[in-house]
């Protein structure tokens, strides 16, 4: 989801091959999420980026180190974003060789991120190896982040997320998408509310930042109100450092898209999504959460910090739902994935 732009600021930045994932409005400037990038050092194409590349809003300044190629779990139902791709994970030799050429291209780099969908799965020693190398190469760097699956987090004894910590690992990104036991089922996320609360509860635990990111409108109509009410829950239980919301939204690619053409899944309007958001976030119990609605999936981006800011964002909500301001929303064909 971005403004389909391309900077030319060489074959490592996020912002290299930059493919539609986020908006510019009059409110903010929105931040990219999905950028697709085809490296072109030393007559390799592939050997650092295999298909387009995925990355959280907030790692849009980082070097993307693509560690494992696709998604090991790859069922979401919502998700089309590594259907095309086996996963794999790189061998070490791969991995040496793409440390070498990003540390000739930005040898300054203070941020990197580890692609791709989970490479949390990758065995604990080789993480520790690639960290210790990450922070060896680059004299600069003060952050390295990673996608977890719920899985692969409660696959890692607390023991191994604490010396992942301890070699520099910074923040973990976790789709946790609802709370509801019956739209994780449903979307094939592998896992329960329960599982999902374990998770995320133990990557808090070992000192790691986590950032949670659910999906507003994932239970369609019917589920709206257990959805909200449910992911309020576990949002709450897990108590992340951050929380962002998504807003539903369907490629041709996403099975989930077949449900809505034979008409057993109705989207939600935008008034709705907006609806879904104010009762997630009235039900939530967190303490010092930064909340961001801000992607370009959503119809108004919205942020604040959790408690403190809870009654003014509901206040803001409040008054377009009662006043019909749909003029405040972003317009549909501004919205991307």
């Amino acid at each position: 989801m971005v403004c389909g732009q391309t900077v030319s600021e060489g074959p490592f930045s996020t912002r290299a091959r930059v493919k539609t994932e986020d908006r510019i409005d009059a409110e903010v400037l929105a931040e990219y999420n999905r950028d697709y990038m085809k490296a072109r050092c030393k007559g390799n194409d592939s050997m650092f980026y295999e298909g387009a590349i995925y990355r959280p809003p907030s790692e849009a300044g980082s070097l993307i180190l693509q560690i494992t190629v696709g998604c090991r779990h790859n069922a979401c139902t919502f998700c089309s974003v590594f259907k095309d791709k086996r996963f794999r994970i790189k061998s070490w030799e791969e991995i040496l060789e793409i440390v070498a050429q990003a540390k000739e291209y930005d040898p300054a780099a203070e941020r990197i991120f580890l692609a791709d969908g989970d490479a949390l799965t990758v065995d604990t020693p080789i993480l520790l190896a690639v960290l210790d190398l990450l922070y060896g190469e680059f004299p600069r760097l003060r952050r390295v982040g990673i996608y977890g699956g719920p899985k692969d987090i409660l696959a890692k004894t607390p023991a191994e997320l604490a010396e992942l910590k301890a070699h520099g690992l910074d923040i973990l990104y976790l789709g946790v998408e609802s709370g509801s036991e019956r739209i994780l089922k449903a979307v094939h996320k592998g896992v329960t509310p329960a599982e999902m609360v374990e998770a995320g509860k133990k990557v808090m635990e070992s000192g790691l930042t986590l950032s949670c990111t659910v999906i507003v409108g994932l239970g369609g109509k019917a589920l709206s109100q257990e959805h909200a009410l449910e992911t309020a829950k576990v949002a709450s239980a897990i108590n992340p450092h951050y929380l962002a919301a998504l807003t539903l939204m369907l490629e041709p690619a996403a099975p989930i898209s077949r449900r809505v053409q034979r008409g057993d899944f109705q989207l939600l309007t935008p008034l709705e999504s907006l609806a879904e958001i104010r009762e997630m976030v009235s039900r939530m119990q967190v303490e010092n959460c930064v909340f961001r609605s801000n992607h370009a999936s959503n119809y108004l981006p919205l942020a604040a910090t959790l408690p403190q800011e809870q009654d003014a964002l509901l206040r803001t909500i409040d008054e377009i739902l009662a006043h019909n301001r749909t003029e405040r929303l972003r317009p549909e064909s501004w919205r991307a994935l």
